[in-house]
């Protein structure tokens, strides 16, 4: 109301005449009907609750399905950068853990890029396999090189640009830790790689480039070739 009534002697009043007159909402009830539905507060609560159980299922059966999905997308994706494996070639999907924190944790949850590598595989022939092998019995096959496909389809600055860097493996001086890094919101992700010089000719397929949310690291070792 805009103002009190003088024939009311106070608001109180005033305001019960109002909400009985049907000026207030919700409207006034003295009686319950017998099939009426009434909350109580601990009924409220009971179906939020259950509400909100029923919200986390369907959420999480709709992460694995995006998951499993992305899954097959990044099969398929690689599986288009390289076409199918030849016999030399085969998957090689194991990374290693690192023990990284990240200044930008506390904005960005980091997660773990997906990945489609494969590692290539062929005969080494330095002196001594020349001595003991030859093409109808070659010696056997080592590896030669890699092909890592990093996939980093939600970074925060999209003009960023992955980067890679190689260092000695503590335990192993047979190899070392190929780490790669693109920002938030990805982990940096590393693999143990042979240590052996790199190609870094294009004509022996050397390649490092980001694009379309890719970064593609492919290289492969120095070899001796036999002559006879």
């Amino acid at each position: 109301s805009s103002g009190i009534n003088a024939e009311y002697g106070n608001p109180v009043d005033q305001c019960e005449q109002e909400y009985e007159d049907m000026c207030y909402t919700p409207i006034r009830h003295d009686t319950i009907e017998t099939d009426a539905l009434i909350y109580t507060e601990s009924k409220i609560s009971r179906e939020i609750e259950e509400m909100r159980a029923q919200i986390a299922v369907i959420k999480k059966s709709s992460k694995e399905k995006t998951e499993q999905e992305r899954d097959l997308n990044v099969e398929e994706r690689g599986l288009a950068l390289m076409g199918d494996a030849t016999e030399d070639e085969e998957l090689f999907n194991c990374d290693i853990q690192l023990d990284t924190t990240y200044s930008w944790a506390d904005k960005y949850k980091p997660r773990k890029p997906r990945f489609y590598n494969r590692v290539h595989t062929g005969y080494e022939w330095n002196k001594y396999n020349q001595t003991h092998y030859d093409q109808d019995n070659p010696p056997p096959k080592i590896v030669q090189g890699y092909k890592f496909n990093i996939f980093y389809q939600d970074l925060i600055d999209p003009t960023s640009t992955p980067t890679y860097k190689l260092k000695k493996c503590p335990e192993d001086k047979d190899f070392k830790i190929l780490t790669i890094s693109a920002g938030p919101p990805y982990e940096d992700i590393a693999f143990k790689v042979l240590n052996r010089e790199w190609e870094y000719s294009n004509r022996y397929s050397f390649k490092s480039q980001y694009s379309q949310g890719i970064f593609q690291l492919w290289f492969q070792f120095k070899r001796y070739r036999y002559r006879r």
